[in-house]
């Protein structure tokens, strides 16, 4: 995310950028339960990948790498999501990047619910995604992601705040548990 200013000084217009945050940035992935047996290693890879795709980037710090390898579904289910949430809750991340928004969530209610979750945050967070056709940048924001995003998110919870409060308070009380 960028500042721009113009500077004129002899009547050349100079566009200046600088950085206004540095992105504190967690990977992360789910993978099936199939992957268990060979876990270590697909945590490795999934930290390698991370550590290569951030290096050198100066407005990017990778803070963790987060990997579920579970058959669960539900956000509240997964160690490694909740443990990222708890980190995004206490500001210790401000950016979530993952290879595919699947990654996140394995259906609709839970996607918008996850995404209106961390909009509510107080520490406003990112979301990057890999995928080649849905490809998310709340970043770059291209086309206004972040907008759109935020009203279809809210349009979807409008639905039924009272599920989306129930699974609000669900990941709270998972939240908490990391913190015992």
């Amino acid at each position: 995310m960028y500042i721009e200013r113009t500077i004129c000084g002899t009547g050349i217009w100079i566009v200046v950028r600088q950085m206004d945050k540095t992105y504190k940035v967690a990977g992360y992935v789910k993978l099936a339960k199939l992957w268990e047996r060979t876990g270590e290693e697909a945590i490795q890879y999934h930290n390698e990948y991370f550590q290569n795709k951030y290096d050198g980037a100066d407005e990017m710090e990778l803070v963790g790498v987060y990997v579920d390898i579970t058959g669960q579904k539900e956000i509240r289910k997964r160690p490694e999501m909740i443990r990222l949430l708890a980190d995004c809750v206490n500001g210790r991340i401000n950016c979530i990047s993952t290879q595919t928004k699947a990654y996140l969530a394995a259906n609709n209610r839970e996607f918008f619910y996850l995404l209106h979750f961390l909009f509510e945050l107080k520490t406003e967070i990112a979301i990057v995604t890999e995928d080649k056709n849905y490809h998310i940048n709340t970043i770059e924001n291209p086309e206004n992601q972040k907008g759109a995003l935020r009203s279809m998110v809210n349009d979807y919870v409008n639905l039924n705040p009272a599920d989306y409060s129930d699974w609000r308070m669900q990941i709270y009380r998972e939240i908490n548990k990391v913190h015992e």
